[in-house]
């Protein structure tokens, strides 16, 4: 449940993040350090969602072989 709670957060933060770019109240400086942190969040999400994916491929062709 590690990996699930924090990619919830990540994907919390970037909702956040989100709100505050849209806001149009940050400074500049503010906004290109909050974008880097979302392209670093949105790396590691991506990573979480891509190792995932491979779970199940594995897990789907071990019931596959199991089967046969």
């Amino acid at each position: 449940m590690k990996n699930n709670d924090s990619y919830n957060k990540s994907i919390n933060r970037l909702e956040e993040i989100v709100r505050l770019l849209e806001s149009g109240e940050c400074p500049l400086e503010d906004a290109m350090e909050l974008f880097k942190e979302s392209i670093d969040l949105i790396n590691n999400c991506d990573k979480k969602l891509k190792s995932a994916k491979q779970m199940i491929v594995e897990l789907s062709d071990y019931d596959r072989n199991e089967e046969n």
